[in-house]
Order: C-alpha cells, then structure tokens, then sequence
C-alpha cells in the first residue's frame, strides 16, 4: 500500500508542478488581461448581483438565487482545507505560502468569472417533478458547455466522471474522517469503539435528510450553514489577531519576505512557497476547476454574467477571508510552527491564545465546515449524473452509495484516497481549463453585453436575440418576455 501511496504521490506532484500549475496561472493571466481584470473591476458590481431577489414563479415556488448558488459553491469551496490545508502550506512552504495564495485568489477570479458565466449561459431545465413536467430548476457546469459550446461529448462525459468520483465519493469520505478525527479529540469517550461508527451513521442520515428534498433543499441548508461557521471562525480568528495586535507588521512581513525574501531564495524556500502557494490557492477556491459552475448554473438570474461575478467574488471570500484569517491565527501565535501541522496547528494556535474552549468552538466549527461541504460535493455528482443519463434508478442509487461512503469514511485512514483525489482533480482541471480558453472569447462578449447595458442604466436582461450566432443555448428567452427593468439611479452613474 505504501508503494502505492508513493506512486499517487510521485505522479500527482509531476501532473501538478510541470502541468497544471503553468497553464492554470497562464490562463488566469490571460483571462484577466482579455476582460480588463473584471474580477477586481467589477467588484463593487458583484456585491449589487448578490443582493438580488429572485421573484417567484407563477406556481409560487422559489427559485434559486444569486446568493443561493453562491452559497452551496461556498459550501463545497470553504471546508477543512481552509483550516488544516493552509496550516499545511504554510508549514511546507512557510510564511510565504499565503502571498502566493492570495497572487491565486486576485488572478484565479476571472477564470471563475469565465467558467460560471459559460455555465449560466448552457444550462438545461432540470425536469425531475414526479408528473414529469419541468421542475423550474437548472443544472450545468462544464459537462454542459463542452457538450453545447464546444458541440463535443465525449470531454463533457469524462470531466462529468471525474468530478463525480472526486467529490462526490472521495472528498466525501475525507470530509466524513475529518469530522470524526477531530470530534474524538473533544468528546470524552470518543476512543470507545462505537465512536466513529456513530458518527459516520449521524453524519450520513444528517447528510440523508438535506440532499433528498433536491437542490432547494440544498439551497436552504448551505444559505444557513455558509453563513453561520463563517461568522462563528472569522470572530475567533478577530479575537486572536486583535490580542496579538502587535505581532501583524512582523506576519505581514514575513509573508512578503517568504514570498520574495534573498533568504528563502538561496535555501530553495522560494519554490516551495510558490508551489505550496499556488497549489493550495487552486485546491481552496477551485478556480478554473470546473466544481463551483456547476452550483452557478442552478441560479436563476437576468443575466449570465451576474453569476460569473458572483462566483467570481467567491473565490475572494474563500481566500482572501477565510484561508487569510487561518494564516493570520497561525503565524500571529505560533511563529515557528512549533512542529505541528494541519489542524492540530490551526487548533493549537486558537487555545494557546484563548483557552481549552476555543479548539471546542473549532470543532463545532470544523464540522460545520466539513458538513456543508458534503452537501456542496453532493450536488455535483448529482448534477454530471444527469449529463450522463436520466435514466431512474441511478440517482438513488448514487445518493445509497454517497451515504456509504460517508458512514465507511469516518471509519478508517483515507491517505491513499486522497492522494488519488488529487490526480482525479487535476484531470477535473485540465479539460475543463482546455474547454474554457476557446469558449471565453463567448463569456467576453456577454460581459460586452452586459456593462453595455449598465451603462444605459438598465439592470441587464440577457435574451438569445442579442446573440443570435450562438448554438446550443436552451434556457433564455428568444426576446424580453417583461420590460426590462431600469435602475434607479441615473444612466452610467455608479454602473461598470
């Protein structure tokens, strides 16, 4: 087993170093140079885009909202890897890890932008209704806009595999072990043999109940979960920055000397915080992945591009928030790392500085973190099962098989499996980023579309009349069904 454990790794750090990390940041890069960095131009935009109300339908039912989407995205996104992935960075790539992070995040926005817009525009109604009528629902992510923008299946069917397999069976079982593992360091007799075999069995019947009632039932449990463990850490990691106040221009400088220190340079460090940066940035946010667009294109909004900057904004809030107050727990506490690594060093930072019940709060939070996302890793398996059939029976048969998979994953090590998810991720990565680079030019011209509309100061409509050119566009009107509607402010005041 160690042999093979060996090999994963040997390969996945091969695949990731000389591949996938050049043509992730290049294409990054290019994204953001081609819309004129949208993810930091239209930044106040998206926090307009979030706000916006879904009205309901005619039968009364809800639909998914911006904020929804964003929230099972965010669900799946924001989990342990915010906690024990980047104290893992940051003790293999040190202090100048979370500068390359954060380099990820800022260029890794408008790939996001880019993939959840295409993911908006090539969704598909998601008719499940017991009576077999349209449901009002959409689902999409990559498979779909391979398959309708590229007019190509056969990539659609294999990334809609491996994402199936990555996130809805292996991190899955990994998320279900990590909540296991640390529950059993705050719960008094957790080292009883029942222990983890209980816990496995509550998460996978709590798992049971918020993934049959569908992707509303998702939607009304992450937009309640996201929000409250991300409050809940955010204020123990304020807490921790401000009793250590004095030690933030020393972190911020180490940070920055990590990242480009003579120093680290001369020692090799250098490529380790590069590599650790940038490989954790990826991992974190997932942009350019082809995970959060599948949660993208269950939202129901008036424009594509409102949910490439949602998502796009989410890739902000998973690093730039989340992961930057894990580094600044760490490194405001624990300056030389102590020989501690993932949680534990997340953990031990949080009691050194508050007390024995602050790693309790953790694990209440880590929990939450993990189970939220669970439901994300959920979704999109369900959501590449329907690309690659309708047939009846294999959904419940995918929603047995998530659920034993999480009761056996809080059972045992998951070592081998993770590595093997991380070779399954980087082949997620490289065909969905070789269908987004031809298909951006696409995602461009709705963006054209859409500040064009701002600026008249019209909240945007998007309608298949505007571009008539485009095949394989199911779910937007041929023309404006209602008047658009018009913004209150003034033409181009405050618009993009």
């Amino acid at each position: 087993m160690s042999t093979l454990d060996s090999l994963i790794v040997e390969v996945n750090d091969g695949l990731w170093t000389y591949l996938l990390i050049p043509l992730v940041v290049c294409a990054g890069l290019y994204f953001t140079v081609r819309s004129r960095a949208v993810q930091l131009r239209l930044f106040p935009e998206m926090l307009r885009v979030l706000k916006d109300k879904s009205q309901p339908r005619a039968d009364g039912s809800k639909p998914v909202s911006s904020f929804g989407a964003f929230t099972i995205s965010a669900a799946a996104r924001v989990g342990t890897g915010n906690i024990a992935g980047v104290a893992t960075a940051i003790t293999l790539g040190g202090a100048g890890a979370v500068f390359w992070m954060w380099v990820m995040a800022l260029v890794g926005g408008a790939s996001a932008f880019v993939e959840s817009a295409l993911a908006q525009l090539y969704k598909v109604r998601d008719g499940k209704e017991p009576d077999g009528a349209a449901s009002g629902t959409y689902r999409g992510g990559p498979a779909y806009y391979m398959q309708r923008g590229l007019e190509k299946r056969w990539p659609g069917v294999l990334f809609a595999v491996a994402i199936t397999v990555t996130f809805g069976f292996v991190f899955n079982a990994v998320q279900s072990n990590t909540i296991t593992s640390v529950a059993s360091g705050s719960v008094a007799g957790s080292g009883a043999s029942w222990f983890a075999p209980a816990v496995g069995l509550l998460l996978a019947v709590l798992l049971g109940v918020a993934i049959c009632g569908g992707v509303r039932r998702i939607t009304s449990v992450t937009t309640v979960l996201v929000p409250v463990m991300a409050v809940v850490y955010l204020l123990l990691g304020t807490a921790v920055v401000l009793l250590n106040l004095g030690d933030l221009p020393r972190v911020f400088g180490d940070i920055v000397g990590g990242a480009f220190g003579f120093k680290e340079l001369a020692a090799g460090g250098i490529g380790a915080a590069i590599q650790q940066g940038v490989r954790r940035g990826m991992f974190s946010n997932e942009a350019g992945l082809g995970s959060a667009p599948n949660a993208g294109a269950a939202a129901e909004v008036t424009h594509p591009v409102k949910q490439g900057l949602v998502q796009s904004l989410g890739v902000f809030f998973d690093t730039l928030l989340i992961c930057s107050m894990t580094a600044f727990i760490i490194l405001t506490t624990t300056p030389e790392l102590s020989g501690r690594q993932g949680a534990d060093l997340t953990q031990s930072a949080l009691t050194d500085t508050l007390g024995g019940w602050a790693g309790h709060v953790l694990t209440a939070v880590v929990f939450l973190l993990a189970f939220s996302s669970m439901i994300g890793n959920y979704y999109y398996g369900e959501s590449n099962i329907g690309f690659m059939t309708r047939r009846a029976w294999v959904l419940p048969v995918y929603r047995a098989l998530v659920l034993a998979v999480v009761f056996l994953g809080a059972l045992g090590s998951v070592g081998v499996i993770w590595n093997l998810a991380d070779v399954f991720m980087g082949l997620m990565a490289l065909i969905n980023l070789l269908a987004i680079i031809p298909l951006s030019a696409i995602a461009f011209r709705l963006l054209d579309d859409y500040t064009a509309q701002r600026r008249s100061g019209l909240d945007p409509v998007f309608t298949r009349s505007r571009m008539p050119d485009l095949t394989g566009v199911e779910c937007w009107p041929d023309t404006p069904t209602a008047p658009e509607r018009r913004e209150t402010v003034g033409a181009g005041s405050g618009a993009p």
